[in-house]
């Protein structure tokens, strides 16, 4: 929830560009520009703007925030949590020695391999195998898609191994994988440091006491600040991947605007209402969950985060023989909506979809029950079209090859 009180206000900013309007529903999504932050970091990173500072004392800045509220030695800021794999990636490999650092990608040396269960090997927006290898590193895949055994892990560590990277996300397998702490047991038996992607999550503490080296948040999602990512783990490890600043980090460099807003960011989660924000989402989901009931071929139904972060969902299943649509043509007849209501839509190929209300401004979670009101009523009108499914199993490529092809 943020503080746009004045609807009218808000919409007023996508009437002057020629923008469309859009209620995201969807959750924490780099398309639809990550989250929207509060007024307190945007003063914060409209003031940095209009003057010079040392770069380097705002990362120390931001290296004793982010200890403080993730319990880490140290931490550094970098331009994504995407360039923040590559960064640790680059920091286990040539630790910091500057003249290392500056070989990579493409002279890593012999220990550059990065052990990674195989039900790991996500797409978030790009293969996280590509955030790897931008690096100098080469992925060591371990068991198979759906069975990660100790053995596994521990036959594949050996004198070439660097990191073990492991993923917290929604993406993964959520059966058969091995728990991060035992996880980074094995690697710690061999020296190995353990890397988390965390993008998505909102717990900060819980990695690292679980044994993980660095971790990876986006500061764009849950946190709510400008688009970002954020390094928290050991001393040496995030000093070393600070240095890859001078290599492969360039590309990934964070300006004086974004290490402001996420500083007051970081400020801000230490004092933020929790319990409120998650009152305000609960009263939209039981909005939709009623604007929805009784209606033949849907079933409605609250369902809690996959990987335990302290947020509920709304999934709408669909019997698309009784409704007259599938769950492909809704999602995409919603979001064709005026404004465009974009929902959860990355497994409707199962006959469902999601609703997620933590990014909703006042007064849209109404707009949105109107606007699932007025898609339902019609369904049996709405018309397939070939690519319903295609947008969503595409994930978002479609978009890419479609920009300004006209």
């Amino acid at each position: 929830m943020t503080d746009f009180a004045d609807p009218d206000t808000y919409w007023s900013w996508h009437t002057d560009h020629g923008y469309t309007r859009v209620i995201n529903a969807s959750g924490t999504m780099t398309s639809l520009g990550g989250s929207i932050v509060g007024e307190r970091i945007r003063e914060a990173t409209v003031e940095a703007m209009g003057r010079f500072v040392k770069i380097h004392e705002m990362q120390a800045e931001a290296s004793r925030l982010i200890a403080d509220l993730t319990g880490a030695e140290a931490g550094c800021l970098t331009a994504s949590a995407s360039a923040g794999i590559s960064l640790c990636i680059g920091a286990a490999i040539a630790g910091l020695d500057p003249y290392k650092a500056q070989q990579l990608p493409a002279n890593p040396g012999p220990r550059n391999e990065i052990a990674m269960q195989v039900g790991h090997l996500v797409d978030y927006g790009a293969p996280v195998s590509t955030a790897v290898e931008l690096a100098g590193g080469k992925l060591r895949l371990v068991g198979q898609a759906t069975s990660c055994a100790d053995f596994h892990l521990a036959g594949a560590l050996g004198d070439e191994t660097a990191a073990g990277l492991y993923v917290v996300s929604h993406h993964v397998v959520d059966y058969g994988q091995m728990p991060l702490k035992r996880f980074a047991e094995i690697c710690h038996a061999k020296g190995v440091p353990v890397i988390v992607d965390a993008a998505s999550e909102y717990d900060l503490t819980g990695f690292l006491a679980d044994g993980a080296d660095l971790v990876i948040y986006s500061a764009h999602k849950f946190l709510g600040g400008p688009t970002g990512g954020i390094i928290a783990g050991r001393k040496d490890l995030v000093r070393a991947a600070y240095l890859q600043n001078t290599g492969i980090g360039r590309g990934m460099k964070v300006g004086k605007e974004s290490i402001a807003g996420i500083i007051q960011t970081l400020k801000e989660w230490k004092v933020r209402d929790h319990a409120a924000v998650r009152a305000r989402e609960q009263a939209a989901l039981d909005l939709w969950l009623a604007t929805l009931a009784g209606i033949d071929g849907v079933h409605a139904h609250i369902i809690a985060d996959p990987t335990n972060n302290p947020l509920d969902r709304l999934q709408i299943d669909i019997d698309a023989g009784t409704l007259g649509a599938s769950a492909a043509t809704l999602a995409r007849a919603l979001g064709d909506q005026e404004p465009s209501l974009v929902v959860r839509g990355h497994e409707v190929e199962l006959g469902y979809f999601q609703m997620d209300p933590c990014n909703l401004t006042p007064g849209q979670a109404e707009i949105a029950a109107e606007i699932l009101k007025r898609v339902f009523a019609d369904a049996k009108n709405l018309r397939a079209q070939p690519d319903d499914l295609d947008l969503a199993r595409n994930g978002g490529t479609d978009a890419y090859l479609s920009w300004l092809a006209d």
